[in-house]
């Protein structure tokens, strides 16, 4: 893990009070107040999606929520920034996939 662990202005780490959530089916611990691409990267998560069309990853770009590179799945609620969304107990986040060819031609379609 890889954390401010004193800062001048939020104190000391130990303060504050753990959650627990799930990224991909694996449990991981975040602090209280926390986004998810912070406790994603303390983890040693670096991949939080795919690109929808060539399948490569995707990660924390900006991390002040212009680029949309950090989309997951939360609670079920597809593209929500992992930058600006704020780890909640036993939230269930998962990372984005690549479109299956009949999704994307559907798409295309349209």
């Amino acid at each position: 893990m890889s954390r401010i662990l004193d800062h001048p202005v939020l104190g000391k780490i130990e303060d504050r009070n753990k959650v627990t959530f799930q990224f991909d089916g694996k449990t991981y611990e975040a602090y209280k107040n926390e986004t998810i691409a912070a406790a994603l990267l303390a983890n040693g998560i670096r991949k939080l999606r795919v690109h929808e069309e060539s399948g490569t990853p995707r990660g924390i770009y900006c991390n002040i929520g212009h680029c949309m590179e950090c989309r997951v799945t939360v609670n079920g609620q597809a593209n929500i920034r992992a930058c600006l969304t704020v780890v909640e107990k036993d939230m269930i986040v998962e990372s984005g996939k690549q479109l299956p060819n009949i999704v994307k031609r559907m798409v295309e379609e349209a």
